[in-house]
């Protein structure tokens, strides 16, 4: 296909797409003519992955980046390219020089350990759970296990399915499309689902319904 059906086929502008062949995101199509390249159907998969970590992972050039070069890597499994996915994502919390922080830090460190976690200690989540329970014990709410206990198991069994659903030797880019979908998409549906979930219980509990 030429670069105009690409464009119409993946929802991109021409200019957009010239713009991540020159970024080094998207290979040159085959040279066709003086000034024509044709594109097959790599060239589509790779823009609607663009796009989508581009408009919902809301991601930058640099980060997409080694995504990408994480999902190109031949001798990259699945874990590798989750995880390379998943610090690209982010968030990446700016850390502070104090006290309170290096406490939650040290607690958020010693629950991943007590729970038996797999985790990079460079992982972003890290941070962002160390920020939240600051902003917890600030406000007056105290970190207990009790209190986290419904949520790690709530988080440990959505993710026990969103991993199951990448398959182990399936490509790199179908395993980075499955991350997405269930890292970026499905946490949206989930605080949806939970603000839903709170009305109703709040209703049942609060006024007797």
């Amino acid at each position: 296909m030429q670069i105009s059906e690409l464009s119409d086929r993946s929802g991109l502008t021409v200019q957009t797409i010239k713009f991540y062949i020159r970024e080094g995101l998207l290979p040159r199509g085959t040279a066709a003519g003086a000034t024509r390249a044709e594109y097959g159907a790599g060239h589509l998969e790779r823009l609607r992955l663009i796009r989508a970590l581009r408009e919902v992972g809301d991601l930058p050039v640099a980060a997409i980046r080694r995504i990408l070069a994480a999902v190109e890597d031949g001798g990259a499994g699945p874990h590798e390219l989750l995880g390379a996915a998943q610090h690209a994502i982010g968030p990446h919390v700016a850390v502070p020089d104090d006290p309170h922080w290096r406490a939650a830090r040290e607690d958020v460190d010693a629950l991943v350990r007590e729970l038996g976690w797999q985790v990079s200690p460079h992982a972003p989540a890290r941070d962002l759970l160390a920020r939240t329970f600051v902003a917890l014990r600030r406000l007056g709410f105290p970190i207990t296990l009790t209190d986290l206990r419904p949520y790690v198991r709530a988080a440990a069994d959505m993710a026990e399915h969103e991993v199951g659903r990448v398959a182990r030797d399936g490509p790199g880019t179908r395993s980075v499309h499955a991350l997405l979908v269930s890292t970026l998409l499905y946490e949206q549906v989930l605080t949806a689902l939970h603000r839903l979930a709170q009305e109703d219980a709040a209703s049942r509990h609060f006024d007797g319904n």
